[in-house]
């Protein structure tokens, strides 16, 4: 059996097989072109913006239907869909109750320029040709209709786990991270945490009752605010990659995240590494693991070592480009690697100090801030300390 259960003696082509046609077929001229709205979470506007698009459109003439729209009962949106033309839906029976799904069939017969279709990583009714939507869409495509389409960032499959930890909700419904990376656009339709809390309390997403018990538990400020970062880290992912393809003679300041740890003989070391670990697979960002070596190195024993040494294999094996730079003291180093690498977050391990070491020299974060000061420092403390951690923001 393969993806979503099917036989491959069925004929039906698996989601593996699909994922090749893309590639196969994403630079042929009559190929139709992918726009993805994409958002942090329900009710932020993806289908009223793909809907407004479809107005505009059709206004400057182009032969456009609706394939498939969910309006979740929201009368602004469903005011928007009159004036377009609406290809019928196919009615599938399961188990004795009627579903409705897209009849990509229909739209292939109807053969227009373009194609709403509401829910990328919907997973249609059992007994359907396709699992999912995407690979209806992918038909569509296939065919030459240019498709606009929506989706969520919480159905992509590399983020799809780190949003169920976030949020504590199970992530059912998941569309390979291929099939966005192979769309020709991709806007994001961003709205405040708060903005969507207040639209969400207004009955603008859900009913009374449902938006009560939704803002108390997967719509909280917490989890939406991890939300937003990231879709805002995915589509700057994109335009960053955009960037470096560019070619050599543009200039490609990075623009998405890259995580930075210290590695040291510090005791908390060993936690300043996993924090680092679990911000970049958070973020989807790079991890790097920095080791300094300064002249007093020289005379460093053996102890340290075999103990910095330790802390690079455990780096290696959290997925870290180990890298190693030498530097007069600790803070050049750092910042030279920051700078090379274009690190937008640096994580090191609190170093106890006395009241004359201070006055002496100044903390590490603080020397490296003033030649950096728009890098975000975690600084992390041993567990036995009484402090757990505090923050350096950006620039503070």
């Amino acid at each position: 059996m393969t993806d979503g259960g099917r036989d491959p003696s069925d004929g039906r082509p698996t989601a593996e097989e699909m994922l090749a046609r893309i590639g196969a077929t994403g630079g042929a001229a009559d190929r139709g072109r992918l726009r993805v709205y994409l958002g942090m979470a329900p009710g932020v506007g993806k289908t009223y913006r793909m809907l407004e698009e479809g107005h505009r459109r059709t206004k400057r003439g182009t032969d456009l239907v609706v394939g498939f729209v969910e309006a979740h009962g929201r009368p602004e949106t469903e005011k928007l869909l009159e004036g377009l033309e609406i290809v019928p839906r196919r009615r599938v029976e399961y188990r004795g109750v009627v579903v409705e799904e897209m009849d990509t069939d229909a739209i292939l017969a109807r053969a227009p320029t373009v194609a709403l279709v509401d829910e990328l990583a919907h997973t249609n009714a059992p007994g359907s040709e396709h699992t999912k939507r995407w690979e209806d869409v992918n038909v569509l495509l296939d065919a030459g209709i240019d498709v606009v389409s929506t989706c969520n960032i919480q159905h992509l499959d590399s983020v799809a786990d780190a949003v169920a930890t976030i949020t504590g909700a199970p992530v059912n419904e998941r569309i390979p991270d291929e099939v966005l990376a192979a769309a020709d656009e991709v806007e994001l339709v961003d709205m405040s945490p708060y903005a969507l809390r207040q639209r969400m309390r207004h009955g603008n997403v859900y009913s009374e009752e449902r938006a009560r018990i939704a803002l108390d538990r997967f719509f909280t400020e917490a989890n939406l605010t991890a939300l937003r970062e990231l879709s805002l880290r995915f589509v700057a992912g994109r335009v960053d990659a955009q960037l470096e393809g560019a070619g050599p003679t543009r200039a490609t300041q990075s623009v998405s995240e890259r995580v930075l740890v210290l590695i040291d003989d510090a005791p908390a070391t060993p936690r300043a590494l996993r924090r680092a670990a679990a911000t970049a697979a958070i973020l989807r960002a790079p991890l790097l693991a920095v080791v300094v070596k300064t002249p007093t190195d020289a005379s460093t024993p053996s102890e340290r070592q075999r103990r910095i040494r330790e802390l690079l294999d455990d780096a290696t094996d959290l997925g870290a480009e180990v890298l190693v730079v030498e530097a007069a003291d600790i803070a050049n180093g750092v910042v030279t690697i920051a700078k090379a690498r274009r690190v937008t977050r640096l994580i090191i391990s609190h170093r106890p100090s006395t009241a004359l070491e201070r006055v002496r020299k100044s903390p590490l974060a603080e020397r490296i801030l003033q030649q950096l000061p728009t890098l975000e420092i975690t600084i992390v403390a041993d567990a036995r300390e009484a402090t757990d951690a505090y923050q350096v923001g950006r620039g503070d």
